[in-house]
């Protein structure tokens, strides 16, 4: 029996022809023809002041934290729920990660508890949009203009999904994408910043340039670029876009393809709901079905449904230890008020595979396999 491996990229099959021509353009360093053509379909799609492709979503959140001027002693407030990236690239700069609870129904950042969580120390807040269902930025956004504070919206595994109509990303101050090989639209390792401010362009521009002027060079604004500031290099590689260009032409088909597939794990597993906890989309979310995931009532269970699977070769996964609960978050970081919806998710949550063009077979059997175990402890 062929395991069913819990992702595989998205793959269209008309990657090749944009890749040979990258390379055929002789430009396949940075900001060559296919990196610009896919900054102006995530600006046109997001309605976002700048979109900048990078080389991964780790890099997007660290040149957002450049750009949010985060020096040392400052703190930060993001979610403890969520990947490394999102904490390091502000203590990179310095920065104190201060950790607040998650909700317990679509498992962000809970709005209600940032106020609390605020000190005359704190210059950011980074709502993470976990599994592409976006957090509540009305009320998020409130706060921070309240305390003039930075919201850069981790929406990593958000890339087509809204809030209000909204696209996710383009709400707060910076929006960070990634374009990782397990996320709805991939280049294998990739990412975008979205700059939702116009007096924020120019930076982000520098910063990714390595702290030059070169963009405002090569669009003849000065004579010669030169060292100006802080940066790195977060460009990507030209035929890196060329694979992803394809794929956000068709993001609406790929996101469709992978809702019929979350809709019919949803509609089986309802059923089930005395045992587990489905996901729950709130109506004014419009989310990109990047992920499916159960949740049992305690860890030994959760383990023992991952060894079930895996021993009728499904590979199914758990997703974030929390970061409060690690050796560096307890390094870089302290957590405001109690963190028990993040703690009983980190042990009790697993997620079943879901990827693009996902054989029908293939789900059928990751569902009659999933009841088998779900009939007996019910």
């Amino acid at each position: 029996m062929e395991k069913i491996l819990f992702n595989r990229a998205p793959f269209l099959g008309t990657e090749f022809k944009y890749i040979q021509d990258a390379i055929k353009s002789a430009h396949i360093s940075g900001d060559g023809k296919y990196t610009k053509l896919c900054n102006e379909i995530l600006e046109k799609r997001t309605g976002t002041q700048k979109a900048l492709l990078v080389h991964s979503g780790t890099a997007a959140l660290e040149m957002a934290a450049l750009l949010s001027d985060i020096k040392p002693g400052d703190e930060v407030i993001c979610p403890s729920y969520t990947f490394v990236s999102t904490a390091n690239a502000f203590v990179l700069r310095g920065a104190k990660i201060v950790f607040v609870d998650i909700r317990d129904d679509t498992l962000n950042l809970d709005e209600s508890k940032i106020q609390d969580a605020i000190t005359p120390k704190t210059r950011a807040i980074a709502p993470v949009h976990y599994a592409g269902v976006g957090c509540e930025m009305d009320k998020i956004m409130e706060i921070a203009r309240e305390h003039n504070l930075r919201v850069v919206e981790d929406a990593a595994q958000a890339v087509g999904s809204f809030y209000k109509g909204r696209a996710l990303g383009a709400i707060g101050d910076l929006g960070c994408f990634s374009f990782h090989e397990t996320k709805n639209i991939s280049s294998g390792e990739g990412g975008a910043i979205l700059v939702n401010h116009p007096e924020l362009v120019e930076p982000a521009e520098i910063i990714r340039e390595k702290g030059t002027n070169r963009s405002r060079f090569f669009r003849g604004q000065v004579d010669k670029y030169t060292w100006v500031d802080v940066g790195s290099s977060y460009l990507p590689g030209d035929m890196n876009a060329a694979y992803l260009y394809p794929q956000l032409l068709k993001m609406d088909d790929i996101n469709a393809n992978r809702m019929r597939t979350w809709k019919i794990y949803n509609d089986n597993f309802v059923q089930y709901k005395s045992v587990v906890r489905t996901p729950f989309i709130p109506a004014h979310c419009t989310h990109n079905a990047h992920m499916y995931y159960l949740r049992f009532p305690d860890l030994s269970m959760r383990s023992a449904f991952i060894r079930h699977m895996k021993d009728n070769d499904i590979m199914c996964v758990f997703h974030y230890v929390p970061l409060h609960s690690s050796p560096a978050g307890q390094k870089f970081g302290r957590v405001a008020g109690d963190m028990s919806v993040t703690d009983r998710v980190g042990d009790t949550l697993v997620r079943l595979p879901l990827y693009y063009n996902m054989a029908k077979s293939d789900q059928a059997r990751v569902i009659e396999t999933a009841n088998k175990f779900l009939e007996k402890v019910r």
